[in-house]
């Protein structure tokens, strides 16, 4: 299992997706060099993950940036928290539900960074609230990935759109059979669809 970590790993995948694929090269062109996007693995990578869901980037930000002002990062002070001290952070009555079920859910991430990534999407959509998107970024940014896309992110789907001249966004369905051809690099397609997409839209498509 190939794991991203460097710059050059990103540009080998960006030159393997560039020979594949004349419109990854154009969007390559434009971009530039790639952002690693690595984070740490962990409780506050997943929880940081469930505060983005639905939400734009600034507003996940600024609720993040509240959540770790009043310290309330870590899986003991999300239990021991009020729903009103959540609240006040900035989650939903659902994302505290989520919030707690994910710090009662004693995950073994040590034991993640080894598995592969259908594991470690069973082992993370467990938990209520985490669905199969936010496992598979969390197996590309937080445990490097080189082989895991997210098809179901609205940014990436409308970066296809306009890279590939669709007439409409690709289904979820559709857009992952589409990555396929990408492999053993769908995590760097991924990064270069997000790039391409802030190039377009001059705003960012993922956190």
């Amino acid at each position: 299992m190939r794991i991203i970590s460097t710059a050059e790993d990103l540009a080998e995948g960006g030159a393997h997706l560039s020979a594949c694929e004349p419109r990854f090269a154009h969007a390559l062109a434009l971009t530039g060099p790639l952002p690693l996007r690595r984070r740490r693995d962990g409780f506050g990578e997943l929880l940081g993950a469930i505060v983005s869901q639905q939400l734009s980037v600034a507003a996940a930000d600024g609720i993040w940036r509240r959540l770790k002002a009043a310290r309330l990062t870590g899986p003991r002070k999300i239990l021991a928290a009020s729903d009103e001290e959540l609240r006040a952070c900035g989650l939903s009555r659902q994302k505290i539900r989520y919030a707690r079920a994910l710090a009662a859910a004693r995950i073994d991430y040590a034991a993640l960074r080894g598995a592969p990534t259908a594991e470690v999407v069973a082992t993370l959509t467990e938990v209520p609230g985490i669905g199969v998107w936010t496992a598979e970024i969390y197996a590309m940014f937080s445990l490097g990935h080189a082989d895991v896309f997210a098809p179901g992110d609205l940014a990436l789907q409308e970066a296809a759109r306009l890279l590939f001249d669709l007439p409409e966004r690709p289904r979820e369905r559709v857009f992952r059979a589409m990555a396929e051809d990408w492999a053993p690099w769908r995590a760097v397609a991924a990064r270069l669809l997000w790039a391409y997409y802030h190039v377009e839209k001059q705003r960012e498509g993922i956190r």
